[in-house]
């Protein structure tokens, strides 16, 4: 199947995903869940999995469908599937924060191949073209309509004076201690894949996960910083990260621009 239609299609159930999560995000009010992890969950989270789930199902019939939201399909194992996190960045839409994004990828024996991160609060959405390069597209976000393109990819770093991107939510002294071994001048703080794109977008350099992560929150926004020169190893051997893992549960993980010279933990 060609990739331009699984490009086109997930960037279009990407925009709706994120208008129909601004309905909810825009009330005074609006209620929030406890999952059986304790993990926050809200009727935008359940609206925008149940979009993308029946868009992706109708297109693609035959490529499994992993989404967060839907437990039955964590016991799912294939070779090329979909995976999905309808609102990545829960806690960020709870205290209205902004930074949550809606994070579609396909993953291909182990690799993201494609994906798409679009942050409605924030305007930006990031996307691999058929040939997995990126783009970061600007405008009106037409669901139909593609807009303005721009390629981007990670800029050289410079190892004397890194800018490293990091939880806002997440953030803790493990972290702090690994950050400390590099040469920082700057900081970037955002929430949800963001992070994945600041590095993609050349707008940081670094970015280490010291915490536990489930694969639809790292798929897309890996697959977009890979398409825009970008790596995304394991903390504890620096091999890449892959996808399909038992539980589709991440170890610690690095993601950054080729270029820095990374140290062990």
């Amino acid at each position: 199947m060609p990739n331009t239609k699984i490009v086109s299609e997930i960037r279009r159930l990407s925009i709706l995903a994120g208008t129909e999560i601004m309905k909810i995000y825009e009330r005074d009010d609006f209620d929030v869940k406890l999952k059986s992890d304790n993990s926050p969950v809200t009727a935008a989270d359940e609206a925008a999995d149940a979009l993308i789930f029946a868009g992706l199902r109708a297109a693609f019939p035959d490529i499994e469908i992993v989404t967060e939201e839907q437990s039955d399909s964590h016991n799912i194992s294939a070779n090329r599937f979909f995976i999905v996190d309808p609102l990545d960045g829960t806690k960020e839409f709870i205290h209205r924060r902004g930074d949550f994004t809606v994070n579609i990828a396909l993953i291909e024996n182990g690799k993201p191949v494609l994906g798409v991160v679009y942050a409605p609060a924030r305007q930006r959405l990031f996307y691999t073209l058929a040939d997995g390069k990126t783009v970061e597209e600007f405008g009106v976000f037409d669901p139909d309509v593609v807009g303005e393109t721009k390629a981007i990819s990670v800029t050289k770093p410079d190892n004397a004076s890194l800018t490293v991107v990091a939880s806002k939510s997440h953030r803790d002294q493990a972290t702090d201690d690994y950050i400390a071994k590099y040469k920082v001048n700057a900081f970037q703080s955002a929430g949800s894949s963001l992070k994945f794109c600041l590095v993609a977008a050349g707008e940081a350099d670094l970015y280490p996960r010291l915490g536990r992560t489930m694969e639809w929150d790292t798929a897309a926004g890996h697959a977009v910083l890979q398409g825009a020169g970008g790596k995304v190893i394991r903390f504890d051997d620096h091999t890449p990260l892959t996808y399909g893992k038992p539980i589709y549960e991440n170890p610690f993980f690095i993601a950054y621009a080729p270029g820095v010279d990374l140290v062990k933990g």
